[in-house]
């Protein structure tokens, strides 16, 4: 058997399925496609995965192709849109020459299609807007997200416990701000007596650590109305899965508030989904592009955090797929967790450069067929090195693809198109609405102008009481006269006078 067809017969057993599968592209070899088509079954979607590879490579369009065929499976997809580059999966592809070349090598029918699309928001952007309650978080993650050391992290478990007792909901962030200063001020004996002794220095630092994620823009992530996770899982009356695109262009520069929001959404998926096992398909993908503005900014804890919620939330049926330039952005925890990796082309510009590719090539199977360190710098343009979990849940061996081309638009929605979309959303009107019910801060407030009013109540009391009566007023005045030295002499001068006579 030549090499070709050595190679052939491999990957046509190697990425075999029974079951529902996607496809992703046609194999490579030496350069050249050949009819044999990459598919990923359905049921190890769950495993999560990676797609990574140098700027202009092709990344975008490959995460546009997974969520069109998981949209068709009926698979929901939530979608992190960092660039603001993936919106034109909601209109309809334009056939082109260069895409019909391509579809004819890889021998996959080309189908121009949009699909169904719900645009969601973090800020003031136009959009569904995602919102969570700071009790949502709970003590340990929100103390997590601001990198609090154990003492620290103890006073926020006394908040919570303290608000939770006196039944004073924690909604946003002027909430717990307000408990703060009273439990180091008015509420200071009031705290001590029941839960001990709080460090004004320690809910100092705290408050700097909360200010600092304000800056970030969290006010307006925490608070009323609370996005609800069974939102994210809508099929629509084709039978389609709706792609959620969380439009992220104006937060490239807090990554506090974008690793906040992640975190906690994939804790409360976690929270909220039942258990699923194994499955024939996932529930819900996630897409995390820019994926290292999670991780460069990250404490040990929070990437602890991370690791722990992607190893536990696939058995609920959730795959998670992370977006970044280069491998190593991930962790090594993480990486391990990552079944399906598509590995687009890599450029050696420095050292650096060099060893990151000789790093990256170690973490793919060993290919006869392949110099992988070699090929990862001449892929072409939607053109990757991909490795999945087979229906067993072993590896596949390692093929060259030639990415199938999107469906959709490979461009953006003009802003009257996103106003079209947004239009006809049933969820933006859900969550347009921002409810500020009586939470921690009215009820402290109340609570320090009741005591204040009762404390000025019983001065006047006092002060009252301490006052004497004009009666006795005027009668200690006349005693006073009377009894003064300058009017017993005057008086017994006047008696001398009318002796005499």
């Amino acid at each position: 058997m030549n090499t070709i067809e050595n190679f052939k017969t491999q990957i046509t057993n190697g990425y075999a399925c029974k079951g529902e599968s996607i496809i992703l592209g046609g194999a490579m070899l030496n350069g050249e496609a050949l009819d044999i088509h990459i598919t990923i079954p359905l049921k190890t979607l769950n495993r999560h995965g990676l797609i990574a590879g140098a700027t202009g490579t092709g990344k975008t369009k490959t995460i546009q192709v997974l969520s069109e065929q998981l949209s068709q499976k009926g698979i929901p997809v939530l979608m992190m849109d960092i660039k603001g580059d993936f919106s034109g999966v909601a209109k309809a592809g334009e056939e082109k020459s260069f895409i019909t070349e391509r579809h004819t090598k890889i021998n996959i029918p080309f189908s121009p299609k949009a699909f169904a699309v719900e645009l969601l928001s973090l800020s003031e952007q136009d959009g569904v807007r995602l919102r969570a309650t700071v009790s949502e978080f709970g003590p340990v993650l929100f103390s997590r997200i601001l990198d609090l050391n154990d003492t620290q992290a103890g006073v926020i478990s006394v908040i919570f416990k303290y608000c939770d007792d006196k039944k004073m909901p924690l909604l946003d962030l002027k909430d717990i701000k307000k408990v703060m200063n009273y439990i180091t001020e008015e509420g200071k004996d009031e705290i001590s007596e029941e839960y001990g002794k709080i460090s004004t220095s320690t809910t100092g630092t705290i408050l700097r650590k909360i200010i600092e994620l304000e800056q970030q823009g969290a006010t307006t992530f925490f608070g009323e109305k609370s996005f609800e996770i069974d939102d994210l899982m809508r099929i629509d009356e084709n039978g389609q899965g709706y792609i959620n695109i969380v439009r992220l262009t104006n937060i490239q520069d807090k990554p506090k508030l974008f690793s906040t929001f992640m975190l906690n959404l994939l804790a409360e998926i976690y929270n909220v989904m039942p258990e699923k096992g194994d499955v024939d398909q996932p529930e819900l993908v996630i897409f995390i592009d820019e994926a290292h503005l999670i991780f460069n900014e990250a404490s040990k804890t929070l990437l602890d955090q991370i690791e722990t919620i992607i190893k536990l939330i696939r058995s609920k049926g959730v795959g998670v797929y992370f977006i970044t330039q280069n491998p190593m952005d991930i962790p090594k925890g993480v990486l391990a967790q990552l079944g399906l990796k598509i590995q687009h082309a890599l450029r050696a510009f420095t050292a650096n450069d060099r060893e990151a590719i000789n790093q990256t090539a170690d973490n793919y199977p060993t290919s006869e067929f392949y110099k992988t360190e070699e090929l990862l710098t001449s892929l072409g343009i939607g053109e990757a090195l991909v490795t999945a979990l087979n229906e067993k849940g072993i590896p596949t061996p390692l093929a060259a693809t030639m990415m199938r081309a999107p469906e959709s638009r490979m461009d953006i929605l003009s802003e009257s198109e996103i106003s079209e979309i947004n239009s006809k959303s049933k969820l933006v009107e859900k969550y347009s609405e921002e409810i500020d019910r009586e939470s921690a801060y009215e009820i402290l407030i109340k609570k320090i102008e009741d005591a204040s009013a009762e404390i000025a109540e019983k001065e006047e009391e006092k002060k009252a009481s301490k006052e004497p009566s004009t009666a006795s007023v005027v009668g200690k005045s006349v005693l006073k006269v009377v009894t003064s030295a300058s009017f017993i002499r005057g008086a017994f001068s006047v008696l001398m006078k009318v002796l005499k006579r």
